[in-house]
């Protein structure tokens, strides 16, 4: 009978143990599963604050078409307007974007001088849509007949870059007093055109479509540079911080990015009819800029943003401009190759 009880009270025990023992573990399951929803939810931020610069791209073409805002409904999305990339790269270093749209030369600038940002979309390769335009007036019909004339252009972008290379070509160095070279936002080269302030300037659409219409020619563009050597191209940076805290929303918006490329390919016409309230051009005018550059889509930006023994465009591309800004004494110095292969989000496409 002693014997009796005591495997009683034993069993008891026993069970009391395993109850507990699931009712633990039920409780850590829920917590568990309490903290993947919250993880889960916390991925999509609550606003994101996008810097886009006026000019015929994809991200242009999602911003008009609101495709990020109809596939998050409930994220608050600020569209803030530059003029310039080196005005993105002064916000990015303010922390008050988390996406940008800059060229080459900016980007190759602000990872010299460690910028909190990381290149995650190649948008375009740029084409004619960056030119040289003259007036029709100033009796300039080569890059030679530059000399002593005075050119507009933003300085530490992607036309100052192909024009300081498109000089080089022909001996002109501004250096030495062969040109007067002023620095303008987009803009203001267009009034200051219109007061007959400047001869000419290197410009990209629509500003450069507008200075056609009203009494310019094209001498030389980008996609003629490109032949020669000066790549230029429109990049997507993303800060590091969001990156970190929100890498499947980087994810996300490129996919975003690629459906506004793929319309635009399935829909010229309409695009441009959407894009030209944003570029100030007609519809026709609006189509023929945007074909001037090359719209590249999710699949090719492997090519530029991955790294291989073959294969490292975008790195080579960025430092080979960073070593020219130094020439131009926009940076003190420009830092290795590997620094600008770090600064390529490439880990998002694999």
């Amino acid at each position: 009978m002693h014997t009796w009880r005591k495997f009683r009270l034993f069993f008891i025990t026993l069970l009391a143990f395993i109850f507990t023992f699931t009712t633990a573990c039920s409780n850590q399951k829920t917590t568990s599963d309490s903290s993947a929803r919250s993880s889960s939810t916390d991925a999509i931020p609550k606003e994101i604050r996008i810097g886009y610069q006026v000019s015929p791209s994809g991200e242009l073409l999602a911003k008009a078409l609101g495709l990020l805002e109809k596939k998050y409904p409930n994220v608050k999305v600020n569209w803030i307007k530059f003029d310039s990339g080196r005005d993105v790269n002064t916000a990015m270093a303010s922390g008050s974007i988390d996406f940008g749209n800059v060229g080459t030369p900016p980007a190759a600038i602000g990872i010299a001088k460690g910028l909190p940002y990381q290149v995650y979309y190649v948008h375009d390769i740029i084409g004619e849509s960056e030119a040289l335009v003259v007036k029709n007036s100033s009796g300039i019909k080569s890059l030679a007949d530059l000399k002593g004339k005075k050119i507009a252009t933003t300085f530490s972008s992607t036309s100052h870059y192909s024009l300081l290379g498109a000089l080089k070509t022909v001996g002109i160095d501004p250096d030495k007093g062969d040109i007067k070279l002023l620095d303008m936002q987009a803009p203001d080269i267009f009034a200051a055109w219109k007061r007959n302030d400047i001869d000419g300037a290197y410009i990209w659409q629509p500003t450069q479509e507008k200075l056609v219409n009203d009494g310019g020619h094209v001498i030389t563009s980008s996609k003629e540079l490109a032949e020669k050597g000066v790549v230029t191209a429109d990049l997507g940076i993303v800060h590091k911080d969001f990156v970190k805290k929100y890498p499947e929303f980087v994810k996300e918006y490129i996919s975003v990015l690629n459906e506004a490329v793929h319309y635009y390919y399935n829909n010229p016409e309409q695009s441009a009819q959407l894009l030209s309230k944003e570029l100030e051009l007609s519809p026709e005018d609006s189509l023929k800029t945007m074909k001037q550059i090359i719209w590249l889509d999710e699949s090719q930006q492997k090519k530029y943003l991955l790294q291989s023994d073959n294969n490292d465009e975008l790195g080579k591309i960025l430092k080979d401009t960073g070593d020219f800004m130094v020439k131009q004494k926009a940076i003190p110095s420009a830092p290795d190759l590997a620094v600008y292969q770090n600064a390529l989000l490439s880990n998002v496409y694999h």
